[in-house]
């Protein structure tokens, strides 16, 4: 059950975890609040503005990330990382992946040393 995951892995997967918590409270906060999300974060200020344009940086930069890194490490549907953080949160499709591909190296480094 534990084999490749470091405690790297299990570190990037709790903040995963943690991400998804987070961002899924709020959103059934708003949902069961029947309030405009979207309105919400377009009527709430500059703080606001600001936060969101930094996590879509953010989020733009490790999508990019994610694809490149999964194809060069032979990890396969990387892209479907990106794709699950529309339904998710990026904060828990991102560790998710660090996750994953720090069980591929993990993988690697033992098929290096056999």
């Amino acid at each position: 059950m534990t084999k490749h995951w470091t405690p790297l892995a299990l570190v990037y997967l709790g903040l995963g975890l943690a991400g998804l918590a987070g961002t899924w409270t709020y959103n059934v906060l708003a949902i069961v609040q029947m309030r405009n999300f979207i309105g919400d974060w377009m009527d709430s200020g500059p703080a606001v503005s600001s936060l969101t344009v930094d996590l879509l940086i953010a989020a733009v930069a490790g999508s990019i990330l994610i694809i490149v890194e999964a194809r060069r490490l032979g990890m396969k549907r990387g892209w479907l990382y990106v794709a699950l953080s529309g339904v998710t949160a990026f904060a828990f499709t991102f560790p998710l992946f660090l996750a994953m591909r720090e069980r591929a190296l993990e993988t690697a480094r033992e098929k290096v040393l056999d």
